[in-house]
């Protein structure tokens, strides 16, 4: 990896080209995907970038007496499937794509805002899922039994109604095992590009039906972090010496393991996800970086990296796998990741010296945990926190498109660096990066 493109081993690069047709096959669907209007009421098109053919502008959830009714009015009937989901439970409803014109905050906290503690329903949310397809994802407070889920209605006034009631814990589960949960839609591979420049893959964590954290006024760290990728892509792309891809280009569900796979597809030499969480103490703020570990550098890093890892829950699925040796030798594979992992900590320190520079870090920006996201080991990978929804002054800048300019212009000098350095993996990053930074 470094200044000789590849040369650590062949088979790494061997593993990631038997990975690379079903990788490469997600990534086409999310890059012919043309962007949306970001919005907090997830009003944005679909993943074609056309008005999808059906809207669903209202949902109320009524429960009572062991029951529970969630109502969406829509502009059409819809044909739904659903399916029961364990650990944590929850009922999952598949869809054809809908445009929900909808407060996504509609359904957090449901039941507590209807003082119903005793209720099956503790929150919903809804979203894309994949190209052409939407979901609706059901938490609940306790064991329940799908009744029916289904559209009625006159023509004029449909509605999708999903009906729930009490089971014990044996039926539940039983028909959790029965299920088999939809994956995203895969689709033909991209063409082959035929320059040679080195390629960067950006991650905008979370999508779809996986809102992420939310802010204080229904701020959504998915559209957040989008618009953030997309402003950072562009002035990558303006310097001609990268390639840039996303994980998504749009307001669609990406699952873990898949961001990893599209990475190894792609090619990609670094790898960077792209977060803004949120905490329980709205006085931590300013920007992290993560790198893996298998042990956390500390129980707040141990924590963020738990709650990533089970992002894929928000879609209905289960969390993503541990990354397993592909049937590499033990020695080999070891090696290749221990090369990897040293240019993923370059690159972070190379990326907190140039935001030390232009400022907004956290008092403890350097930062490591095990992140799935974050594990292959062929791929140098890093995670960007770019601040906390959950702090006013975070909020502020993260919603600021001049703030948003500066910050993407100084991750990439960062990126910039990285790969000017990139033939000695094993330093840290020059002293004079502060320096040579451009004043912002």
């Amino acid at each position: 990896m470094g200044g000789t493109r590849r040369t650590k081993a062949d088979p790494p690069r061997g593993e990631a080209r038997r990975w690379s047709a079903r990788a490469a096959a997600v990534l086409l669907g999310l890059l012919t995907a043309a962007p949306a209007a970001a919005g907090p009421a997830s009003e944005q098109p679909g993943a074609t970038g056309k008005p999808a053919a059906i809207e669903a502008i209202a949902a109320r959830l009524e429960q009572k007496n062991g029951r529970a009714r969630l109502i969406f009015e829509t502009s059409a009937a819809v044909a739904a499937t659903a399916f029961a989901v364990a650990d944590p439970p929850r009922i999952v409803v598949d869809l054809p794509e809908i445009a929900f014109r909808i407060d996504p905050g509609v359904g957090q906290g449901a039941a507590s805002r209807r003082h119903e503690p005793a209720g099956l329903v503790r929150s919903f949310r809804f979203g894309q899922f994949a190209p052409g397809r939407s979901r609706i994802v059901v938490d609940l407070a306790r064991p329940a039994a799908i009744v029916r889920a289904e559209s009625e209605g006159s023509q004029n006034a449909p509605r999708l109604v999903i009906e729930l009631e009490a089971t014990d814990e044996a039926r539940f589960a039983a028909a959790a095992a029965r299920a088999r949960p939809a994956a995203p839609v895969e689709t033909a591979a991209p063409p082959a590009r035929p320059d040679d420049k080195p390629v960067l893959v950006i991650d905008p964590g979370h999508g779809g039906v996986d809102v992420g954290a939310t802010g204080a006024h229904g701020e959504q760290e998915k559209t957040i972090v989008l618009d953030f990728a997309r402003a950072l892509k562009a002035k990558l792309e303006a310097t001609g010496r990268l390639r840039v891809v996303l994980t998504r280009e749009d307001d669609v569900f990406v699952a873990l393991d898949e961001r990893v796979r599209a990475a190894r597809g792609a090619g990609a030499e670094l790898f960077l996800s792209i977060h803004a969480d949120t905490l329980g103490e709205t006085s931590v703020e300013g920007a992290t970086v993560y790198t893996v570990s298998a042990r956390a550098s500390d129980a707040a890093a141990a924590k963020t990296a738990e709650k990533e890892n089970l992002a894929d829950r928000a879609a209905g699925l289960a969390a993503a796998p541990e990354e397993e040796a592909a049937g590499l030798g033990d020695i080999l594979y070891d090696l290749a990741r221990r090369e990897t992992r040293a240019y993923s900590r370059v690159f972070a320190r190379t990326l907190i010296a140039y935001w030390r520079t232009f400022g907004h870090l956290n008092k403890n920006p350097d930062r490591s945990a095990g992140f799935v996201v974050l594990k292959a080991f062929d791929t140098p990978s890093a995670l960007l926190e770019l601040g906390y929804l959950s702090s006013e002054h975070d909020l502020a800048r993260l919603t600021s498109a001049e703030w948003r300019e500066r910050a993407a212009d100084s991750t990439a000098q960062a990126i910039d660096r990285y790969f000017a350095e990139r033939g000695a993996p094993k330093t840290e990053p020059a002293q004079e990066v502060a320096a040579s930074a451009r004043p912002q």
